[in-house]
């Protein structure tokens, strides 16, 4: 039976992210990765679901943290999300700026890059 925890994280994550992925990450679930993708659900999903802040700056928040730890698909994956959160081209780009301010260059030329494909994609930009 699943906690509340899991349903609220469940719910943000679906929202997010959108039910196809969830579905086929939660479709692949077997006894060696049901643990992890429940604690995931919990827990990072169950963040998103507290006060405090939008989805829209969780959304910008996740971006600075994945491209800091060079982490491009799951960057790609939150720049979607941040689509649907509502984020704004020109808010991304400057998170994209203030990334290569402090993460460093490299960083920001790869988030750029990512971006400037999924926006395409997204019909964001032409």
């Amino acid at each position: 039976m699943a906690s509340e925890k899991f349903e609220q994280g469940l719910s943000v994550r679906r929202e997010v992210l959108g039910d196809e992925y969830v579905d086929k990450a939660l479709a692949t679930m077997d006894d060696f990765g049901r643990d992890f993708q429940e604690w995931v659900t919990e827990s990072a999903w169950g963040t998103w679901a507290r006060d405090g802040l939008e989805r829209k700056q969780r959304s910008l928040n996740v971006l600075c943290l994945l491209a800091a730890l060079n982490r491009p698909t799951e960057f790609e994956l939150h720049l979607r999300g941040a689509l649907r959160n509502g984020c704004a081209v020109e808010e991304l780009r400057e998170t994209f700026i203030q990334i290569a301010a402090y993460a460093g260059a490299p960083a920001g030329v790869e988030s750029f890059r990512i971006a400037r494909r999924v926006l395409k994609e997204e019909g964001a930009i032409e």
